[in-house]
């Protein structure tokens, strides 16, 4: 039976149809305590955060004439990068706990893209953990997704099996005082933003340290779901912003013209009472 429960989000919520404009989380991972700091990873840069701006979410599929009692719908939970570029430069693993009436509810995902596939009937609450690798942070994240099945636009309305339901979320996780190997790799890298660093920093070179992740491809750019996964990006939104712009701009200069329209006509002026 379905399972409902309030979701906790660590990023704005966006549906398609739901209208609702995605906002920024930024959520500080824990930093490593000094017992679990190996000497090569022990050198730690002050005053600097490294921000990794991710999606979670789901896309969930009506199978149609092929669904039953028990399955219904086709769905794929998934942690990606906000630009679609390869997490694993930052994510050792995902865990996704599903409900309990699943067959091992619990499931591990070792490498990108951090993602699973399942069919059922219900709706409920997803929580997905990451850990990272060892220069990055010893401190898993708990994220916390909810399933949608069914549009809330309308729920009266047939569904179709080639438009699925889509309902992602926004995140920036923000590493504090990241280990200088951790830097050099992400510096260059697409899915993280870095700060630039004074010229008096001594960064190693990124090819001095051993990098992870190189064997496969790992970014979600050519994903079979991709059509549907939605432009988070700051970019996207100064565009929108821009367009509404002109909008509002456009409605007032044609507002303009019809007061001066107005204030052309003649006016008749009315008789004073008791005259």
């Amino acid at each position: 039976m379905p399972h409902n429960s309030s979701a906790r989000r660590h990023g704005g919520d966006q549906s398609d149809g739901s209208g609702s404009a995605p906002k920024s989380h930024r959520s500080k991972s824990g930093r490593p305590t000094e017992e679990n700091e190996k000497k090569s990873l022990s050198k730690k840069l002050k005053d600097v955060e490294i921000s990794v701006p991710i999606v979670y979410g789901t896309i969930s599929f009506w199978l149609g004439k092929k669904a039953s009692e028990y399955t219904s719908h086709k769905w794929t939970v998934y942690v990606r990068s906000a630009t679609n570029e390869d997490l694993g430069v930052v994510v050792k693993r995902a865990v996704f706990q599903l409900h309990p009436s699943f067959d091992n509810p619990t499931r591990t995902v070792e490498s990108p893209p951090f993602e699973l596939s399942e069919t059922g009937w219900g709706e409920f609450e997803i929580a997905i953990s990451l850990f990272f690798h060892s220069d990055v942070s010893d401190k898993q994240l708990d994220l916390y997704h909810h399933l949608k099945l069914y549009p809330e636009d309308d729920s009266s309305a047939p569904q179709s099996t080639k438009k699925p339901v889509v309902v992602e979320s926004y995140d920036e996780i923000v590493f504090c005082e990241p280990s200088e190997s951790f830097f050099a790799r992400a510096q260059n890298h697409p899915a993280v933003s870095v700060p630039r660093l004074p010229a008096s920093f001594n960064i190693p070179p990124a090819g001095a340290i051993e990098s992870v992740n190189e064997k496969k491809r790992g970014d979600t750019k050519d994903h079979p779901l991709s059509q549907w996964f939605m432009n988070f990006s700051e970019a996207d939104e100064l565009l929108k912003l821009a367009a509404a712009r002109q909008q509002v701009q456009a409605h007032i200069v044609k507002l303009r013209r019809q007061l001066t329209a107005m204030d052309g006509q003649p006016q008749q002026l009315k008789p004073a009472s008791g005259q």
